[in-house]
């Protein structure tokens, strides 16, 4: 399984806005997602409900790491709260380290491969608690930071800022930052032309 950035950025990810494409159009999409993961077992099914929860998640975590440019505090968005309030989570104290994980359901079941390390914990809500319980498992790894969306507005792709100084703003330079200096470059050359007419 991979780190708690690692997964945050492959849950936003799975909605590319420039091409229009979302790998979670269904509720089976959804299900085989978490499942490749290890988040869910073989039998775990998706609903609708689930559907829009893990929608709800994932375009409220792409809202928070818009944030994530400037080093400023910031409050939630409404998607992304009403997103968490509706998971199964509680805070644990494990060595005296807190942390957020998904609570225990009724029923026992077994721990998916490759899972968190708690079990009790089955279905869809609990795989997008595991995903939610990542927010602060990659905070207090020093990742969240990190984390952050494509500045291009056509583009959002979430990435991993790895410069030094934390200062990236576009997934690809190659891309999306030439584009948006491009057009920064296209627009004060029009205005430079304008003003000269004058």
């Amino acid at each position: 399984m991979t780190g708690p950035a690692e997964l945050l950025r492959d849950f936003v990810n799975t909605y590319d806005v420039e091409s229009d494409v979302d790998d979670l159009a269904s509720p089976a999409e959804l299900a085989v997602w978490l499942r490749e993961r290890g988040l869910t077992q073989e039998g775990d099914r998706a609903v609708d409900g689930d559907l829009a929860l893990a929608v709800r998640l994932r375009e409220g975590l792409r809202d928070a790491l818009r944030h994530n440019h400037d080093a400023t505090p910031y409050e939630i968005g409404e998607g992304l709260d009403a997103a968490l309030a509706a998971l199964p989570l509680r805070v644990t104290l494990s060595g005296g380290v807190p942390a957020l994980e998904p609570a225990a359901s009724t029923a026992s079941v077994s721990e998916p491969s490759g899972g968190s390390g708690i079990s009790g914990v089955s279905g869809m809500s609990g795989a997008l608690a595991r995903i939610a319980a990542s927010i602060p498992a990659a905070h207090a790894d020093g990742m969240w930071p990190r984390l952050k969306v494509c500045a291009e507005s056509t583009c959002q792709w979430a990435f991993i800022d790895s410069s030094k100084n934390r200062s990236r703003s576009w997934c690809s330079m190659r891309v999306c930052g030439n584009r948006t200096k491009t057009r920064a470059y296209r627009a004060r050359r029009q205005a430079d032309g304008s003003s000269r007419v004058s």
